[in-house]
């Protein structure tokens, strides 16, 4: 018998990410539609593509 999934896993997932300016930490989302900046300096920590997000910091950890 084979068993069949009903609800599929999302793809997506959060990540824990460090600014490379001023090393503060931030979660964001891997698939962001908006530009996220840093909630300390305002660098840029990822950046919109229409699928995966170009992300700029230092990913530490990937969440799930």
């Amino acid at each position: 018998m084979v068993s069949k999934e009903l609800v599929t896993l999302p793809k997506s997932k959060f990540l824990l990410v460090g600014c490379r300016k001023c090393r503060n930490r931030q979660i964001i989302f891997n698939k962001c539609a908006t530009l996220v900046r840093c909630s300390k300096c305002g660098a840029v920590l990822a950046e919109p593509t229409g699928g995966k997000a170009r992300i700029k910091g230092r990913i530490i950890k990937i969440l799930s």
